[in-house]
Protein backbone atom coordinates (compact mmCIF):
# COMPACT_ATOMS: atom_id res chain seq x y z
CA UNK A 1 0.00 0.00 0.00
CA UNK A 2 1.44 3.25 -0.87
CA UNK A 3 1.13 6.70 0.52
CA UNK A 4 -0.95 9.49 -0.65
CA UNK A 5 1.21 12.31 -1.25
CA UNK A 6 -0.17 15.73 0.80
CA UNK A 7 -0.23 18.81 -1.00
CA UNK A 8 2.04 21.25 1.01
CA UNK A 9 -0.03 24.34 2.10
CA UNK A 10 3.41 26.09 3.68
CA UNK A 11 3.83 29.48 1.84
CA UNK A 12 7.49 29.07 1.58
CA UNK A 13 7.29 25.77 0.15
CA UNK A 14 5.21 26.95 -2.59
CA UNK A 15 6.95 30.03 -3.00
CA UNK A 16 10.38 27.71 -3.13
CA UNK A 17 8.61 25.40 -6.19
CA UNK A 18 7.57 28.30 -7.67
CA UNK A 19 11.02 29.99 -8.12
CA UNK A 20 12.33 26.75 -9.35
CA UNK A 21 9.79 26.56 -12.10
CA UNK A 22 10.37 30.43 -12.79
CA UNK A 23 14.54 29.45 -13.13
CA UNK A 24 13.68 26.90 -15.49
CA UNK A 25 11.15 28.85 -17.67
CA UNK A 26 13.85 31.58 -17.85
CA UNK A 27 16.08 28.92 -19.33
CA UNK A 28 13.74 27.31 -21.72
CA UNK A 29 14.09 27.64 -25.37
CA UNK A 30 11.89 30.55 -25.85
CA UNK A 31 12.59 31.58 -22.55
CA UNK A 32 13.39 35.58 -21.96
CA UNK A 33 17.39 34.74 -21.68
CA UNK A 34 16.66 33.18 -24.91
CA UNK A 35 15.79 36.26 -26.69
CA UNK A 36 19.06 37.73 -28.90
CA UNK A 37 17.19 39.91 -31.23
CA UNK A 38 14.07 41.99 -31.89
CA UNK A 39 14.46 44.02 -34.78
CA UNK A 40 11.60 45.96 -36.37
CA UNK A 41 11.88 45.79 -40.18
CA UNK A 42 10.16 49.13 -41.32
CA UNK A 43 9.22 51.52 -44.35
CA UNK A 44 6.45 50.38 -47.29
CA UNK A 45 6.84 47.17 -49.93
CA UNK A 46 9.75 49.21 -51.79
CA UNK A 47 12.18 49.36 -49.10
CA UNK A 48 15.06 47.74 -49.30
CA UNK A 49 15.92 44.30 -48.21
CA UNK A 50 17.48 44.54 -45.03
CA UNK A 51 19.66 42.26 -42.84
CA UNK A 52 18.91 41.04 -39.33
CA UNK A 53 21.76 41.04 -36.90
CA UNK A 54 22.68 37.17 -35.50
CA UNK A 55 20.98 35.29 -38.74
CA UNK A 56 20.94 34.83 -42.39
CA UNK A 57 18.79 36.04 -45.00
CA UNK A 58 17.72 39.65 -46.26
CA UNK A 59 14.46 40.97 -44.54
CA UNK A 60 11.40 43.35 -46.00
CA UNK A 61 8.12 44.84 -45.15
CA UNK A 62 5.24 43.54 -47.55
CA UNK A 63 2.25 45.41 -48.80
CA UNK A 64 0.22 47.40 -46.01
CA UNK A 65 -2.38 44.84 -44.72
CA UNK A 66 -0.33 41.54 -45.35
CA UNK A 67 0.90 39.91 -42.22
CA UNK A 68 4.67 39.49 -41.51
CA UNK A 69 8.13 40.15 -43.22
CA UNK A 70 9.35 38.90 -46.77
CA UNK A 71 12.51 36.98 -46.65
CA UNK A 72 15.07 36.56 -49.55
CA UNK A 73 17.77 33.85 -48.50
CA UNK A 74 19.60 30.84 -50.40
CA UNK A 75 18.96 27.32 -49.53
CA UNK A 76 22.72 27.42 -48.70
CA UNK A 77 21.58 29.31 -45.85
CA UNK A 78 19.56 26.78 -44.28
CA UNK A 79 16.41 28.60 -43.34
CA UNK A 80 13.39 26.91 -42.76
CA UNK A 81 10.24 28.17 -42.69
CA UNK A 82 6.81 26.34 -41.97
CA UNK A 83 9.06 23.08 -42.81
CA UNK A 84 10.72 24.29 -46.44
CA UNK A 85 13.84 25.50 -47.26
CA UNK A 86 13.86 28.81 -48.35
CA UNK A 87 15.45 29.14 -51.74
CA UNK A 88 14.96 32.48 -53.16
CA UNK A 89 11.83 34.43 -51.48
CA UNK A 90 9.11 32.96 -48.71
CA UNK A 91 6.64 35.60 -46.61
CA UNK A 92 6.67 34.47 -43.11
CA UNK A 93 2.98 35.25 -41.39
CA UNK A 94 3.44 37.58 -38.35
CA UNK A 95 1.83 36.51 -34.36
CA UNK A 96 -1.12 38.34 -35.83
CA UNK A 97 -1.74 35.72 -38.41
CA UNK A 98 -4.14 33.58 -37.24
CA UNK A 99 -1.71 30.64 -38.76
CA UNK A 100 1.75 32.40 -37.78
CA UNK A 101 5.54 31.35 -39.42
CA UNK A 102 7.71 29.21 -37.47
CA UNK A 103 11.33 29.71 -38.62
CA UNK A 104 14.21 27.47 -37.58
CA UNK A 105 17.79 29.00 -37.97
CA UNK A 106 19.49 26.22 -36.96
CA UNK A 107 20.04 23.48 -34.12
CA UNK A 108 19.82 26.11 -31.71
CA UNK A 109 18.34 29.77 -33.01
CA UNK A 110 14.31 29.64 -34.14
CA UNK A 111 12.50 32.96 -35.04
CA UNK A 112 9.07 34.10 -35.26
CA UNK A 113 7.55 37.75 -36.32
CA UNK A 114 5.73 39.76 -34.07
CA UNK A 115 3.43 42.65 -34.96
CA UNK A 116 2.56 46.20 -33.31
CA UNK A 117 -0.71 48.27 -32.75
CA UNK A 118 0.83 50.76 -35.65
CA UNK A 119 1.18 47.74 -38.36
CA UNK A 120 5.21 47.09 -38.16
CA UNK A 121 6.65 43.77 -37.96
CA UNK A 122 9.87 42.83 -35.93
CA UNK A 123 11.65 39.61 -36.39
CA UNK A 124 12.10 37.77 -33.10
CA UNK A 125 15.22 35.58 -32.50
CA UNK A 126 15.53 32.74 -29.94
CA UNK A 127 18.94 31.02 -29.23
CA UNK A 128 18.39 28.04 -26.77
CA UNK A 129 22.09 27.64 -26.23
CA UNK A 130 22.64 31.85 -25.95
CA UNK A 131 25.20 34.09 -23.99
CA UNK A 132 22.12 34.63 -21.33
CA UNK A 133 21.96 30.77 -20.96
CA UNK A 134 25.12 30.38 -20.54
CA UNK A 135 25.85 33.07 -18.01
CA UNK A 136 22.96 32.56 -15.71
CA UNK A 137 23.66 31.87 -12.74
CA UNK A 138 20.22 32.76 -10.71
CA UNK A 139 17.15 34.84 -9.90
CA UNK A 140 18.03 36.39 -6.70
CA UNK A 141 15.04 37.01 -4.35
CA UNK A 142 13.67 37.99 -1.31
CA UNK A 143 12.45 35.54 1.86
CA UNK A 144 9.14 34.94 2.24
CA UNK A 145 7.79 38.21 3.53
CA UNK A 146 4.21 37.72 4.86
CA UNK A 147 3.76 41.41 5.56
CA UNK A 148 3.51 41.98 1.51
CA UNK A 149 -0.15 39.15 1.21
CA UNK A 150 -2.13 42.14 0.72
CA UNK A 151 -6.55 41.16 0.31
CA UNK A 152 -7.26 44.35 -2.10
CA UNK A 153 -10.70 44.71 -3.67
CA UNK A 154 -11.66 44.98 -7.36
CA UNK A 155 -13.99 46.99 -8.61
CA UNK A 156 -14.83 46.26 -11.89
CA UNK A 157 -15.25 49.22 -14.65
CA UNK A 158 -17.76 49.09 -16.91
CA UNK A 159 -16.41 48.62 -20.37
CA UNK A 160 -12.82 48.97 -19.18
CA UNK A 161 -10.50 52.13 -18.66
CA UNK A 162 -7.80 53.16 -20.89
CA UNK A 163 -4.56 54.22 -19.45
CA UNK A 164 -1.45 55.55 -21.30
CA UNK A 165 1.86 53.03 -20.36
CA UNK A 166 5.01 53.96 -21.83
CA UNK A 167 7.68 51.13 -22.69
CA UNK A 168 11.27 51.05 -21.73
CA UNK A 169 12.38 52.01 -25.40
CA UNK A 170 9.62 54.06 -26.90
CA UNK A 171 11.26 57.25 -25.76
CA UNK A 172 8.83 58.58 -23.54
CA UNK A 173 5.58 57.74 -26.04
CA UNK A 174 2.95 55.98 -24.29
CA UNK A 175 0.87 53.08 -25.79
CA UNK A 176 -3.20 52.55 -24.47
CA UNK A 177 -3.85 49.40 -22.56
CA UNK A 178 -7.22 48.85 -21.24
CA UNK A 179 -7.72 48.46 -17.21
CA UNK A 180 -10.87 46.26 -16.59
CA UNK A 181 -11.35 47.54 -12.70
CA UNK A 182 -9.61 48.98 -10.09
CA UNK A 183 -7.61 47.88 -7.56
CA UNK A 184 -7.67 49.57 -4.00
CA UNK A 185 -6.39 48.99 -0.75
CA UNK A 186 -5.00 50.22 2.66
CA UNK A 187 -1.53 49.45 3.89
CA UNK A 188 -0.09 50.97 7.18
CA UNK A 189 -2.51 54.33 7.04
CA UNK A 190 -1.41 55.20 3.11
CA UNK A 191 -4.79 54.61 0.41
CA UNK A 192 -3.61 52.54 -2.49
CA UNK A 193 -5.33 52.67 -5.99
CA UNK A 194 -3.42 50.37 -8.46
CA UNK A 195 -3.70 49.86 -12.37
CA UNK A 196 -3.48 46.16 -14.10
CA UNK A 197 -4.07 45.28 -17.27
CA UNK A 198 -5.40 42.20 -19.56
CA UNK A 199 -2.70 39.61 -19.54
CA UNK A 200 -4.35 36.57 -20.65
CA UNK A 201 -6.64 35.31 -18.19
CA UNK A 202 -5.27 36.90 -16.03
CA UNK A 203 -4.34 40.79 -14.52
CA UNK A 204 -0.45 42.24 -15.11
CA UNK A 205 0.28 44.43 -12.45
CA UNK A 206 3.63 46.78 -13.40
CA UNK A 207 5.02 48.92 -10.59
CA UNK A 208 7.86 49.89 -8.56
CA UNK A 209 8.94 50.69 -5.42
CA UNK A 210 11.54 52.30 -3.09
CA UNK A 211 13.81 48.88 -3.83
CA UNK A 212 13.77 50.25 -7.54
CA UNK A 213 17.23 51.16 -8.81
CA UNK A 214 18.53 49.87 -5.57
CA UNK A 215 18.43 46.54 -4.42
CA UNK A 216 16.02 45.33 -7.40
CA UNK A 217 15.32 46.38 -10.96
CA UNK A 218 15.66 49.48 -11.38
CA UNK A 219 12.74 49.53 -14.20
CA UNK A 220 10.27 47.85 -12.05
CA UNK A 221 8.75 43.95 -11.50
CA UNK A 222 5.61 41.84 -12.49
CA UNK A 223 2.72 40.83 -10.31
CA UNK A 224 0.36 38.76 -12.22
CA UNK A 225 -3.05 38.43 -10.32
CA UNK A 226 -7.03 37.29 -10.89
CA UNK A 227 -9.57 38.82 -9.07
CA UNK A 228 -12.02 36.54 -6.88
CA UNK A 229 -15.61 36.17 -7.50
CA UNK A 230 -16.54 38.07 -4.14
CA UNK A 231 -14.58 41.01 -5.60
CA UNK A 232 -11.33 40.46 -3.35
CA UNK A 233 -8.32 39.85 -5.29
CA UNK A 234 -5.06 38.80 -3.57
CA UNK A 235 -1.85 40.79 -4.15
CA UNK A 236 1.15 38.50 -2.99
CA UNK A 237 4.12 40.60 -3.73
CA UNK A 238 6.13 37.18 -3.00
CA UNK A 239 5.45 35.97 -6.36
CA UNK A 240 6.63 39.71 -8.13
CA UNK A 241 8.35 38.66 -11.13
CA UNK A 242 11.24 40.52 -13.14
CA UNK A 243 10.30 41.65 -16.03
CA UNK A 244 11.49 40.12 -19.26
CA UNK A 245 13.96 43.25 -20.01
CA UNK A 246 15.84 42.25 -17.12
CA UNK A 247 16.79 39.08 -18.65
CA UNK A 248 17.06 40.25 -22.08
CA UNK A 249 18.21 43.69 -23.74
CA UNK A 250 16.37 42.70 -26.95
CA UNK A 251 12.52 42.78 -24.68
CA UNK A 252 10.77 46.38 -24.49
CA UNK A 253 8.70 46.24 -21.45
CA UNK A 254 6.27 48.62 -20.25
CA UNK A 255 6.94 51.19 -17.34
CA UNK A 256 5.07 50.93 -14.11
CA UNK A 257 2.55 54.24 -14.16
CA UNK A 258 2.53 56.98 -11.37
CA UNK A 259 -0.40 55.35 -9.70
CA UNK A 260 1.43 51.77 -9.54
CA UNK A 261 4.70 53.66 -7.79
CA UNK A 262 5.07 52.57 -4.07
CA UNK A 263 6.99 55.26 -2.34
CA UNK A 264 7.82 52.50 0.42
CA UNK A 265 9.76 49.82 -0.04
CA UNK A 266 8.48 46.27 -1.27
CA UNK A 267 11.02 43.72 0.20
CA UNK A 268 9.19 40.61 -1.44
CA UNK A 269 9.65 38.92 -4.68
CA UNK A 270 12.63 38.67 -7.42
CA UNK A 271 15.18 41.53 -6.76
CA UNK A 272 17.82 40.90 -9.79
CA UNK A 273 19.09 38.28 -12.48
CA UNK A 274 22.88 37.21 -11.26
CA UNK A 275 25.44 35.78 -13.78
CA UNK A 276 27.15 32.52 -12.54
CA UNK A 277 30.17 34.28 -10.12
CA UNK A 278 26.88 35.92 -8.64
CA UNK A 279 27.29 39.59 -10.34
CA UNK A 280 24.42 40.74 -12.11
CA UNK A 281 23.92 39.51 -15.43
CA UNK A 282 23.47 42.99 -16.77
CA UNK A 283 22.67 46.86 -15.58
CA UNK A 284 19.33 47.45 -15.59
Amino acid sequence: MTETAVATTDPRELLATYRQRREQAVTAPMGSLALTNTQWITGDADAPAQPVWGVAGLWSPLPAGQSGLKLTAAAADNIVVDGVLVDGEAIVRGKDDANPSQIVFSDTVTGFVIASAEGDYALRVWDSNSEGIQDFGSIDAFGYNPEWVIEAAFTPIEGGMTVGFEHLKDDGKTRDMVIPGEITFTKDGVDYSLAAFKAGRALQLVFADATSGDSTYSVGRFLFVAPNADGTIILDFNRAVLPPCAFSYAFNCPMPPKQNRFAVPIEAGEKNVLNKAGELLHEG
